[in-house]
């Protein structure tokens, strides 16, 4: 928000995840840039790729349960989806009552960055980009997976180099972008300067 702030940021809309991580973000975000009454949209679509039966685990447990090599592939591959969760699972979605306005069929037990891309695209241009083509400022307040999911539409970038791609924690990425949505630049935030 502070670093936002700095460069003269505002914004007329925001769309963010069902995850308390991202939600905790935006209303921090918008508390310092003291937009208040904006409105904010949440989608599950957005949230973070669904690490399957690796869900709640910390990468030493994954290494002990699974193989760290094995773990690294699922993690770091593009269409490779780790262990699925079964559907009786508490870490399923579809057994959060947060989901429950949500079709059980669209819920995801493990996801590949494909998977995610197929699941964030379509929210994009159902959702943002009419928002967009009104000439609206957005702002997206979402996780790692899901905004590469993004960046990899936006600029077309191959499937091998996004898993490459990292989008740092707490660093906003910019992008501007021309009539027809095409990008004309992007860049990285940081304290002072763009």
């Amino acid at each position: 928000g502070k670093i936002l702030k700095e460069n003269g940021f505002t914004f007329d809309v925001v769309f963010t995840n069902f995850h308390k991580r991202a939600i905790d973000t935006t209303e921090m975000v918008l508390k310092e840039l003291k937009l208040k009454g904006i409105q904010v949209n949440k989608a599950w679509q957005l949230n973070e790729r669904h690490y399957g039966a690796l869900q709640g685990l910390n990468k030493a447990e994954m290494a002990a349960k699974y193989d760290e090599e094995q773990v690294l592939k699922w993690r770091r591959s593009y269409n490779t989806k780790p262990p699925a969760l079964d559907k009786s699972d508490e870490r399923c979605p579809g057994n959060d009552t947060l989901y429950k306005d949500v079709d059980k069929k669209l819920l995801p037990l493990a996801e590949s960055l494909k998977d995610t891309v197929k699941r964030v695209i379509p929210y994009w241009q159902k959702e943002i980009v009419p928002m967009l083509k009104k000439g609206k400022r957005v702002l997206i307040s979402a996780s790692g997976n899901s905004l590469r999911a993004l960046v990899k539409y936006i600029d077309k970038v191959p499937d091998k180099e996004i898993v490459e791609f990292n989008i740092p924690t707490g660093i906003p990425l910019v992008y501007e972008l021309d009539n027809k949505l095409k990008p004309i630049k992007h860049y990285f935030l940081v304290r002072g300067r763009a």
